[in-house]
């Protein structure tokens, strides 16, 4: 028994701020942003409720299913608009259900770990979960902090998993989470983010190709048979390094930071949106989905493609 993939949306703001934009009021360009990251351009504006309300009204008609068919909501964010209510409680609300709804905050891991919450769900009689990863950071981010400031952005991605007792489209999970290593990348109330660049660049490659390694010999494959990685988008150099040590070529990597910046739990959805949208995602194709965050959190997870009912 397991999951099938039965749907996938996003959620854009309209509001485009390119590198060019930001170098009008920071002392920075387009390519020292670019060089460094691999971003160009980031989406801001709206609200996670409002982001993630759209994702989700677009998974649902990417599945051909209403509101009232899903049994369970599951928002990953590390941007909720409010300490209470969740806010996924409140999409709940936007989208018309009536099910269960709660907030789940992994960071940048968050939507595999969702995933592996909602593969949980279904194992013990829940039949279908929304999962959806949105992010308003531009609320958290010091504009003044080149640093910072240039790598994120707002934005949500959507699916929709539903039990199937025959088979499933999730292959593996590892999940890990390092509590000492929570001040390299942080954010307290009321104030925005910072982070130790450097630090925060060695771990992540080195817990991302651990946990990919893992990932890929829990479903009993190897590197050679990924045909896509779907990582978390935070820089293009990580990304870089990562496949690099795992031995999968570059061109197998989804690369949307270059459009979209970091949109930590909304970032592989977003990807992996995008994988579909060009036609990167074939019948049977193994894809890798990993990716770190502020905690220190870290998830990677082997998912098999095979389009059900109402998916491209």
């Amino acid at each position: 028994m397991g999951i099938r993939f039965r749907g996938w949306g996003i959620g854009l703001p309209d509001k485009i701020v390119t590198n060019d934009d930001l170098s009008l009021t920071l002392d920075t360009s387009d390519e020292w942003i670019s060089e460094r990251t691999g971003i160009r351009a980031r989406r801001i504006g709206g609200t996670t409720r409002s982001l993630g309300a759209d994702a989700g009204r677009a998974a649902l008609r990417d599945a051909g299913l209403e509101p009232g068919d899903i049994d369970f909501l599951i928002l990953a964010t590390t941007s909720a608009d409010r300490i209470a209510p969740s806010t996924a409680a409140m999409i709940q609300d936007d989208l018309g259900m009536t099910c269960p709804a709660m907030d789940l905050n992994a960071a940048c891991s968050g939507f595999v770990y969702g995933l592996r919450v909602a593969q949980g769900l279904t194992e013990v009689g829940t039949r279908r979960v929304m999962l959806i990863g949105s992010e308003h950071l531009s609320r958290w981010t010091d504009w003044t902090d080149r640093s910072t400031a240039v790598l994120f952005g707002d934005g949500a991605g959507a699916t929709i998993l539903e039990y199937d007792e025959a088979g499933s489209d999730v292959l593996s999970f590892v999940l890990g989470t390092d509590g000492a290593s929570a001040d390299i990348l942080a954010c307290e109330h009321e104030s925005t983010f910072t982070m130790d660049g450097r630090e925060v660049f060695r771990r992540a490659v080195r817990v991302v190709v651990d946990s990919s390694e893992k990932a890929i010999a829990e479903a009993g494959l190897t590197p050679e048979d990924i045909d896509l990685v779907i990582p978390h988008q935070a820089n293009v150099r990580i990304i870089q390094a990562v496949v690099e040590r795992l031995g999968i070529p570059m061109e197998r990597a989804v690369v949307t930071l270059d459009r979209y910046g970091n949109t930590s739990s909304s970032s592989i959805p977003l990807a992996f949106h995008a994988a579909r949208e060009e036609g990167r995602i074939r019948e049977g194709a193994h894809a890798l989905l990993t990716g770190f965050g502020a905690g220190m959190t870290w998830a990677s997870s082997v998912v098999k493609w095979s389009p059900g009912p109402g998916v491209l």
